[in-house]
């Protein structure tokens, strides 16, 4: 594949870097990944340029899974030349919905009050239910939201709350891109990804059976092979 690409990978809500430790070190002969923090920012638009700043190559493959997702496209529309390749995993092109924004206020809420029980409320949500009974997994994702903490959980959740419809923007993508789900994944059915996938010009729909929200650590083989297959295509030359 020659010189390696830069691949940012951004986490999702409650996630650091475990979120793609098995991508990381699974694509380093073939790129160079940086994980972006996306814990400081109350907004898209700034999480967007914090990530951007924080890759300083001049094009770069970008991955992103969920709240990820929504930085990506975000990306897209500050620098589509810096985008060399993109990846969505287990996200959505689609804006809050009022009954999801009253959940988020209300998990916002309850956070400043007892963080644990958000993240027990979030955890069987996020994973498919044979991995939220594996304690490995599980307390993957509980030492993220730790990591994390409240005061940038709550950051996070304005930032998804004001997030643009990003749909109009889908069919102006032009660099190789594949969409990740989770065949199980709760949050997001199959007719989001489907949708996200059919308005991207040549866009690939990888779904993972047994598999929820949290693709990268749930079926961290399948997404490292989806992205490593992206990064082929994306330096084997034009489209």
């Amino acid at each position: 594949m020659g010189v390696p690409l830069p691949l940012l990978l951004l986490p999702g809500l409650l996630c650091d870097g475990e979120l793609w430790a098995d991508q990381v070190a699974g694509l380093s002969d073939v790129a160079r990944p940086r994980v972006a923090d996306l814990t400081r920012h109350g907004t898209i638009g700034a999480l967007a340029a914090d990530a951007l700043a924080q890759e300083d190559a001049p094009r770069f493959a970008l991955a992103g899974l969920s709240m990820g997702g929504y930085v990506a496209f975000e990306i897209l529309r500050c620098a589509p030349e810096r985008v060399a390749a993109l990846a969505l995993v287990d996200t959505s092109a689609r804006p809050d919905t009022p009954e999801a924004t009253d959940l988020r206020r209300r998990m916002m809420r309850l956070a400043e009050q007892d963080f644990a029980a958000v993240v027990d409320a979030l955890t069987p949500k996020l994973l498919h239910p044979a991995h939220a009974a594996d304690p490995r997994i599980v307390r993957i994702v509980r030492g993220m939201a730790a990591r994390v903490g409240p005061e940038a959980f709550a950051r996070q959740q304005r930032a998804i709350i004001g997030r643009p419809d990003s749909r109009p923007d889908l069919a102006a993508i032009r660099c190789p891109t594949t969409v990740v789900a989770g065949r199980e994944d709760a949050l997001m059915g199959p007719e989001i990804h489907a949708e996200t996938a059919s308005r991207i010009p040549g866009a690939e729909l990888v779904t993972i059976d047994g598999c929820g929200h949290l693709a990268s650590i749930e079926r961290p083989a399948e997404v490292t092979a989806a992205l490593r297959r992206l990064l082929r295509r994306a330096t084997s030359g034009p489209r």
